[in-house]
């Protein structure tokens, strides 16, 4: 038998390090070849790291979010035949510097604790399946976690059947289904004091997202514009083209309106579709516009980038806008999928929020967001008519972009949307 070191290898783009994710094999596991060893992240990309060989993991190093050079040793391997470390377990045969090489941390497996018979919930029932000891913390990703607080679902007394007890979707799915009730309904009282605080560790994703928007706050000067639009005839305009597309087009929303609106006015205002490097003192004026579309997903809000928007027409912008949102929601985006963005687009719309004060994606320095379509009375020519009207929120870095010159911007928009025959006007 011999010894296999698995290496951080180089996850592109420059990158020094990587943040450890999430580990999917434990020490003990015998894994095979091609299977998933662990999730690690960096710059908004998560990178699912493989293992090239088959064998008994006997160590891992690190554990979810701690960070990873490039080069340092994330598991070792037995495997049969002489492996690529020596016998004698000393050095791997390409030796590595030893300040490249990150410190050796082996994982324990996990103590088995016997789980008790019966264990009441706060509601006062008793499970209807066998639960963790007292103070075992239930292990759960971000997503399901915040399903179980939808649900109204305590996780102390959900089963887990993933790796150490790990809770998923499917394992709510089976509570439910199996009698299981939320600590909120079912015969409970509804004012029930709730007590105890969970810790969640902030790592991954939302540790990136987290420190993206301290950064974009701390460094931008951030001037902020809301104006209100009539979509009425837009939003005709868009459900005669639904009503009468062909197969195989996508459904419209207003983002392709919105998107061919920007690429028609920003070549007027080249100081807007740009890259601030504020440490060089220098402002990257754009010829193409690249137009990210700020995407919730499970794991956070994550920018995926239509490239080269100023070449589509609407029926492609809206194809390439679903097609890089649902990578960003699978977690199949490539770091350059996530990167290189102009401007951004941001939408709350379909939640019914009236104005919002977006915050800039740095290093650009504009960031529009339309809002909820709502019909209300307007005046139009001294009479009331009720009109489909829209707010348009904006927000831009006041250090490159001047106030007077992003009103006049958002002006020009507004005209192409309220007179969308213009829009597929040169």
């Amino acid at each position: 038998m011999g010894r296999y070191v698995f290496k951080l290898p180089d996850v592109g783009e420059g990158t020094a390090e990587a943040e450890i994710v999430a580990w999917h094999v434990k020490v003990g596991d015998v894994i095979h070849e091609d299977q998933n060893l662990v999730d690690v992240m960096t710059d908004k990309a998560t990178v699912e790291m493989t293992s090239p060989v088959s064998g008994k993991v006997v160590a891992l190093n690190g554990a979810p979010g701690e960070m990873a050079a490039v080069g340092s040793a994330l598991v070792e391997l037995e495997v049969e035949g002489a492996g690529n470390v020596k016998a004698n377990g000393g050095a791997p045969v390409k030796a590595v510097p030893a300040k490249a090489a990150a410190p050796k941390v082996e994982a324990k497996a996990p103590e088995a604790k016997p789980a008790p018979a019966e264990h009441a919930n706060p509601a006062g029932m008793k499970a209807a399946f066998a639960t963790r000891a007292e103070g075992d913390k239930p292990l759960a990703s971000p997503a399901v976690r915040q399903r179980a607080r939808d649900m109204g679902i305590e996780l102390q007394y959900v089963p887990g059947s993933g790796p150490a007890g790990r809770i998923g979707h499917e394992d709510l799915d089976k509570y439910v289904a199996s009698g299981g009730r939320s600590a909120r309904g079912g015969g409970g009282s509804s004012y029930a004091q709730r007590e105890g605080v969970e810790e969640v560790k902030v790592i991954g994703l939302r540790r990136k997202i987290a420190q993206k928007m301290q950064d974009s706050k701390r460094r931008i000067p951030h001037y902020a514009y809301i104006d209100e639009i009539d979509m009425t005839e837009l939003e005709a305009l868009r459900a005669h083209l639904n009503d009468t597309r062909r197969a195989g087009q996508p459904k419209l929303n207003v983002l392709p309106f919105l998107m061919r609106a920007l690429v028609k006015v920003l070549p007027l205002y080249p100081q807007i579709n740009a890259r601030f490097d504020d440490e060089a003192g220098a402002v990257h004026r754009h010829a193409a516009v690249h137009i990210g579309i700020a995407t919730q997903t499970a794991n956070g809000l994550i920018v995926p980038v239509v490239r080269h928007a100023e070449a589509r027409d609407i029926w492609d912008s809206a194809s390439e806008v679903a097609r890089v949102a649902a990578l960003a929601r699978d977690n199949k985006a490539s770091t350059g999928d996530l990167t290189g963005s102009t401007i951004t687009v941001t939408s709350l719309g379909a939640l019914g929020g009236l104005a919002t004060t977006p915050v800039i994606n740095h290093p650009e320095v504009a960031i529009i967001g339309p809002n909820a379509i709502i019909e209300r009375p307007v005046v139009r020519q001294g009479q009331i008519v009720v009109r489909k009207m829209m707010n348009l929120s904006s927000s831009f870095d006041h250090r490159v972009v001047d106030g007077y010159d992003a009103a006049a911007f958002i002006q020009k928009v507004k005209a192409l949307l309220e007179h969308p025959a213009t829009l597929f006007m040169d």
